[in-house]
């Protein structure tokens, strides 16, 4: 036996479809770019959207920007302030550096020179050594075949000699015989002679 639909109901099931089609135009209207229902009805029946400085995945505010190139700027000046820094230790490295190179080329000089004058003093002390036993074979032997033995000397040892001769004399107490030598000498000799023992 066949069902019998009202009118009504008839009337009722065509706006439902008539619903569920506009609803299904829209929806494809809306996926495909064309409207964007939901947004639209979302700001019209929905809450106000929030401000710029709390509402999330908005761009930063103006105050945001301004904070994080406040701090860019201060980390900016840090890094030039240890630059700058950086600059100066590295400055003084090279000065400290300098130093120590002009410091150790002194010493080196001065061990040179500590050298020399170690080995001059032995020079001197074996020097002195000879004269002390010159002074002491002039004062043994003949003053004549002395002065003899003694023109054939440098200047600087026959002078050397006679004030070692002096020195012997005035430690025992008896009268030198330096002058009586130099009077033995001929008289250019003798004359220099003089003359250098007030000079040196």
């Amino acid at each position: 036996m066949a069902i019998q639909v009202s009118e009504r109901a008839k009337i009722i099931y065509l706006i439902l479809l008539l619903v569920f089609i506009v609803g299904v135009f829209v929806s494809w209207l809306d996926y495909v770019g064309i409207v964007n229902v939901f947004r639209t009805a979302q700001e019209r029946y929905g809450r106000e959207p929030e401000l710029s400085l709390t509402a999330p995945g908005d761009e930063p505010s103006l105050v945001a920007k301004e904070e994080f190139e406040k701090s860019k700027e201060k980390i900016r000046e840090r890094i030039e302030e240890l630059d700058k820094r950086e600059a100066k230790i590295a400055e003084a490295e090279k000065a400290i550096e300098s130093e120590r190179e002009k410091l150790l080329e002194m010493r080196k000089g001065l061990d040179l020179e500590k050298k020399k004058f170690e080995q001059e003093q032995k020079k001197y002390s074996g020097y002195m050594r000879n004269v002390k036993v010159l002074a002491k074979q002039v004062e043994s032997i003949e003053p004549q075949k002395a002065v003899e033995l003694m023109v054939r000397w440098e200047d600087t040892l026959i002078i050397d000699v006679l004030r070692q001769i002096d020195a012997n004399a005035e430690e025992t107490g008896k009268m030198s015989i330096s002058s009586y030598l130099i009077s033995l000498m001929p008289r250019n000799k003798a004359s220099r002679i003089m003359y250098l023992m007030t000079q040196i």
